[in-house]
C-alpha cells in the first residue's frame, strides 16, 4: 500500500485499472441478464443441421431457473462436427443466443445450423481452404454457430445478432450465414 502513495500517477494508474477490471468482470452478466427474453419461464430452440438431416423441434433446454442436461446433450450432438463426428459441449449462452434472436425475430421455424463445434483438425483444414477461418475460432471451443433462416433476409438476422450486443457477428452473404459467438462484443 506504501507504493500507491507515493505518486499521484501511481494511484490513477491503480484506479483505472481497477475500474476497468470491476467494468470488465460486470459487464457479461449485465449484458446478458439485460435481455427481456431471460426473464421468460422457460427457454426452447428449434434446430436444423444442413449437413446430417437432423432436426431438434420445440425442445426446453432451460426450466425452473436451470439448463436441462438432456437435452443440452442433444444439441452438443446436433451441433457437433459433422465432418469428424466429434461433439463437444457446446457453451449454453450460445443457445441463449439462438434463443433470444428466435424470438426477436419471432421465428417460428429452426435456425439452420451451418457450422457449429470444429475440432481442431477440422479447423485447420477449413483454414487452409479460407482466409476467412480464424486460427483459434470459438468454433473450437463451442462457443460459435453459422446459421441461416431460410425464407428470411440475412440482412435482417444480421441487424437482430447485433442488436442483441452480446457476443461477435459476422456477416457473410456471399456464403449464406451470419456467425455468432458468445465472445467479447464485435463485428465484422
Amino acid at each position: 500500500m506504501e507504493n500507491l502513495k507515493s505518486s499521484p500517477c501511481d494511484r490513477r494508474r491503480f484506479l483505472k485499472l481497477g475500474l476497468a477490471a470491476a467494468a470488465g468482470l460486470a459487464l457479461p452478466v449485465t449484458t446478458w441478464a439485460r435481455l427481456p427474453e431471460f426473464k421468460l419461464p422457460e427457454r426452447t430452440l428449434s434446430l436444423y443441421n444442413i449437413h446430417t438431416g437432423e432436426t431438434l423441434r420445440k425442445a426446453v433446454y432451460w426450466a425452473e431457473g436451470v439448463y436441462v442436461p438432456e437435452t443440452l446433450a442433444e444439441i452438443n450432438h446436433l451441433l457437433r462436427d459433422h465432418r469428424s463426428n466429434k461433439v463437444k459441449k457446446i457453451d449454453p449462452r450460445l443457445c441463449d443466443l439462438l434463443f433470444a434472436l428466435r424470438r426477436r425475430l419471432e421465428e417460428k421455424d429452426p435456425v439452420h445450423i451451418i457450422s457449429g463445434y470444429r475440432s481442431p483438425e477440422t479447423n485447420a483444414q477449413l483454414r487452409k481452404a479460407s482466409s476467412g477461418v480464424a486460427k483459434h475460432s470459438l468454433h473450437m471451443e463451442g462457443k460459435a454457430a453459422d446459421i441461416s433462416l431460410p425464407g428470411r433476409d440475412l440482412g435482417i438476422l444480421r441487424k437482430a445478432a447485433l442488436g442483441l450486443k452480446v457476443g461477435g457477428v459476422g456477416y457473410y452473404p456471399k456464403s449464406g450465414f451470419v456467425h455468432v459467438d458468445t465472445g467479447k462484443v464485435r463485428s465484422w
